[in-house]
């Protein structure tokens, strides 16, 4: 049967690179000769190659059929590649895709105008094919050299940071592109199809075209500013701020006349520019709005290459709802059909303790959750309290048990000589919170099982949520308002009764909700994106992740 489908591919494959040729049965018959002895000479030249060479995969998987050049001129799948990349702005015209487009360019028209040989035209058969790897690769994986950054996360260790960023792969490579088109698509039509359709990309890349735009312009004002602006007081560095927003789209204009004074309408683009920019948004010019407003705009492109990059490794999703954590903004969105239902704010992990970018399920919620204290937060700082006083734990809530077996029994911090387990490989003791409001994790907890140990929950102090960057956790997501989530939930999970699950959190025992209707959760770390209201945010880079990534980022 494999034989089978095999030859029918083979001859699909055939009959699509000849249809490219289109003419006359004379003219078809003289390609599928020139066809036919050209993949000759193709299975030839790629026979020493290493199997895992790309030309090797690549013309194996088309059944050795050239794909880029005919007899008498090259084919419309090679004019098709040149000029999408010719037309992409996202590439410099000194970039090495467009300048190899040009080389190509001479190439063709020697070989075509010289009656070169059949070798020559394989030659450039190959020329073309590795063009077209290097742009599959920019458009379907991007720049961002994953092996290196994974070891980068894992040198963090030995400074006793232990951080996670799993990747998903692009559902489309360069071959299994490629098979697509020479079945009946074209090019520009898979590459429209590989293009990531969630997390706002496409706004995030046409906003990216624009930034281009501003850049060949000469960019944005540089602002001179000492000091904070005073609402309806003259400054000479109002012209200046006034230009540098209207640059960036935050200034649109009032009917009032453009002077030196700070008024209004010029202090309301400045609170659109601080909301954007994940700022202290009361329209007051401090240092942190003056730093921001100087980055030049050369750097912001940049860092809107390389999340729109992160983006192409996201796992796609193709749900009704999704959540989404964005780490460095510190919010969750809800989203709902393409929509926002619901967004809060969220805490999120330490640089010392980060929290992972990954994507799991949410499964389950449990109301007035117990606290099983992980075994690096008991030797960091439960072990170090209870040397400091034995009666640490008590005053805490938390109880000791003498293992993880349900008749595991409590026993006295002041019972074991905890000297002996501070750098220990393993504690034999569990260490849990009881139920209530003094618990780490609140009243609820929002479960999506996966290797981090990583959730959602509730939290007692909500005093946090007031701060504007709030990574204060050991890795966990605390949640704004719990309970509002909760509320989403139980709109499309007939097991959860609100009301009732009201009750149930005004006292102590623990109830479980496992979902009928599951959630994809995606934690995500993208410090330059467009929100639901088609507005571009920029953020800060609490981890370090896009000084990381960018140390091998690779240049086309």
């Amino acid at each position: 049967m494999i034989g089978i489908v095999q030859k029918i591919k083979y001859i699909i494959i055939s009959i699509g690179i000849f249809f490219v040729v289109g003419g006359t049965q004379g003219l078809l018959a003289q390609s599928i000769k020139f066809h036919d002895v050209a993949s000759t000479v193709l299975m030839n030249s790629l026979a020493p190659l290493d199997s895992k060479h790309f030309l090797k995969n690549f013309y194996r998987q088309l059944f050795f059929v050239p794909v880029w050049v005919k007899e008498e001129d090259v084919s419309d799948y090679t004019k098709d590649l040149f000029a999408h990349i010719e037309n992409d702005k996202t590439l410099t015209q000194n970039s090495k895709l467009k300048q190899d487009v040009l080389r190509l360019e001479y190439d063709i028209k020697d070989v075509y105008t010289q009656n070169d040989t059949l070798v020559d035209k394989v030659k450039l058969e190959f020329k073309i094919a590795q063009l077209y790897k290097g742009y599959a690769d920019y458009k379907l994986y991007g720049s961002i050299n994953w092996g290196a950054f994974q070891g980068r996360l894992f040198n963090l260790r030995a400074t006793a940071i232990t951080a996670g960023w799993i990747t998903y792969k692009p559902p489309y490579s360069p071959i299994s592109l490629m098979e697509n088109v020479v079945m009946g698509s074209s090019i520009t039509k898979m590459f429209e199809k590989a293009t990531p359709k969630e997390y706002h990309y496409q706004a995030l890349h046409s906003t990216l075209l624009k930034y281009l735009e501003i850049e060949k312009k000469g960019g944005w004002e540089h602002v001179s500013l000492k000091g904070t602006l005073a609402l309806g007081k003259k400054y000479t560095a109002v012209p200046s701020l006034r230009e540098r927003l209207r640059s960036s789209g935050d200034y649109v204009g009032c009917k009032t006349a453009e002077t030196k004074i700070y008024d209004k309408c010029l202090q309301k683009a400045v609170i659109h520019f601080q909301k954007r920019h994940g700022l202290i948004a009361k329209g007051v010019m401090g240092k942190k709005t003056v730093k921001a407003l100087n980055v030049p705009i050369a750097t912001r492109i940049t860092q809107m290459r390389l999340n729109l990059d992160r983006i192409k490794w996201l796992y796609p999703r193709k749900s009704a709802r999704h959540i989404v954590i964005n780490i460095p903004a510190f919010t969750l969105f809800f989203e709902e059909d393409k929509k926002l239902r619901q967004q809060m704010k969220v805490i999120v992990g330490k640089r010392k303790n980060p929290t992972p970018v990954f994507s799991n399920m949410v499964t389950t919620i449990v109301l007035n959750p117990q606290w099983n204290v992980p075994k690096s937060i008991i030797q960091k700082e439960m072990i170090p309290a209870l040397l400091k006083n034995k009666n640490a734990m008590k005053k805490r809530g938390i109880e000791i048990f003498t293992g993880w077996d349900k008749d595991a029994k409590k026993i006295s911090g002041r019972s074991v000589d905890w000297a002996k387990y501070r750098y220990s490989k393993s504690v034999p003791y569990r260490f849990a919170q009881v139920s209530g409001y003094r618990n780490a994790l609140g009243k609820v907890k929002f479960l999506f099982p996966n290797e981090f140990s990583v959730y959602m929950h509730d939290t007692p102090n909500k005093k946090l949520f007031n701060r504007n960057v709030r990574a204060f956790s050991h890795g966990c997501i605390r949640l704004h308002k719990p309970r509002e989530l909760l509320k989403t939930f139980s709109t499309f999970n007939t097991n959860i009764n609100f009301k009732k699950s009201q009750k149930i959190l005004k006292g102590k025992k623990k109830a479980y909700f496992g979902l009928t209707n599951k959630v994809p959760v995606d934690v995500i770390y993208l410090t330059a994106y467009v929100d639901n209201a088609g507005i571009l945010q920029f953020r800060n880079d609490i981890y370090g992740y896009d000084k990381m990534q960018l140390q091998s980022y690779r240049k086309w």
